[in-house]
């Protein structure tokens, strides 16, 4: 994605999902962008759509919409207040590019993601609702920018239908496991899906989460996840339908430090001894000493050899072939039985 490798081997891609947590506000939008550059988040992402392009003049809804929309108004209704107007997107680029960060946003038409093609995003992300969209995928795949799919509800049938248009194109393209709700079920988190999709696909994939706070991405980073995004917001407390399950400020950083730490800890599964070890080996570790004062030329028996700390005699994994020896020198009590000394 630009000159970023994302993969297997490479820092995890954190992509702060501001959504529309924004509330029709372009100070909560910029501080949003803001508060994931103080976080060291990699990439703030946005939603881009227009309403009547994403859903029906209904007043059908999922639960998680419950209690957000306001006496008499449509689904349409709620996410015309909830668009990213057109005219900010510019802005919050900028913004986002001035302290670093990788501006995305996802598109949820045609349109949008023609808007986002002329604001030089390096990549395109899919919700998982659109995830078989193929015209609509079939759109972006023809633009050539890499893209990641959210996979919540897919099959893997319908994965690989969804993967193999950008295949066709020679796209790259990277995969989140997703587990719907908001926040869903813990029992329905499935981390193990991660694994899964990445024997099934050989591509690199990530986790894009909405539980409450910050365990399971960590646990999916520490599953090998290459991708991570977390809703975020500046207050839980704000309307909306993706704020309860967002992360603030504080979580957002505490996150990303936890996500850092979690790399350097992860290792390359070799077993192997480090430098820093060695104080511990010498110390902590037995070796064979003498129990009572074994002269020079006495047989050393059993009951002359203790097996303590620390390391600085002969390795315990020898005491038979001490027993039976004959001491070539004085061997003082509780002092260590050294191969020079039999």
């Amino acid at each position: 994605m630009g000159n970023r490798r994302i993969g297997p081997g490479e820092p995890t891609f954190i992509v702060a999902e501001a959504g529309s947590n924004h509330n029709g506000s372009l100070q909560i939008a910029r501080s949003l962008v803001e508060s994931a550059a103080a976080a060291g988040a990699d990439a703030v992402k946005f939603q881009t759509f227009v309403a009547e392009r994403i859903v029906s003049e209904t007043s059908m809804t999922a639960s998680s919409l419950d209690g957000h929309m306001r006496e008499g108004e449509t689904v349409t209704d709620l996410f015309r207040r909830l668009e990213l107007p057109r005219e900010w997107h510019v802005e919050l680029r900028d913004l986002a590019l001035s302290h670093g960060l990788t501006f995305l946003s996802t598109p949820f038409d045609e349109a949008s993601a023609d808007l986002l093609e002329r604001l030089n995003v390096p990549a395109f992300k899919v919700a998982s609702y659109d995830l078989t969209h193929l015209p609509l995928l079939r759109h972006l795949a023809g633009k050539g920018k890499p893209t990641i799919l959210s996979t919540g509800m897919g099959t893997l049938g319908e994965i690989e239908e969804a993967v193999g248009i950008f295949r066709e194109k020679d796209v790259p393209v990277a995969i989140l496991h997703c587990p719907l709700g908001y926040p869903p079920p813990l029992e329905t988190i499935n981390l193990a899906a991660i694994d899964t999709l990445r024997r099934a696909f050989d591509i690199p994939v990530g986790f894009s989460d909405h539980t409450a706070g910050w365990t399971m991405p960590v646990a999916a980073v520490a599953r090998g996840a290459s991708i991570l995004e977390k809703h975020i917001t500046m207050d839980r407390g704000l309307p909306g339908p993706d704020h309860h399950f967002a992360l603030e400020p504080q979580d957002l950083n505490a996150m990303v430090r936890a996500v850092r730490e979690v790399e350097k800890a992860a290792g390359d599964g070799l077993l192997r001894f480090h430098p820093h070890q060695q104080e511990f080996f010498r110390a902590g570790r037995r070796s064979l000493f003498a129990a009572a004062k074994i002269s020079k030329g006495e047989t050393i028996t059993r009951d002359k050899i203790l097996v303590i700390r620390p390391a600085t005699g002969i390795a315990p994994k020898y005491l038979e072939r001490v027993v039976g020896r004959v001491a070539q020198r004085d061997i003082d009590a509780r002092h260590p039985i050294t191969w020079d000394d039999i």
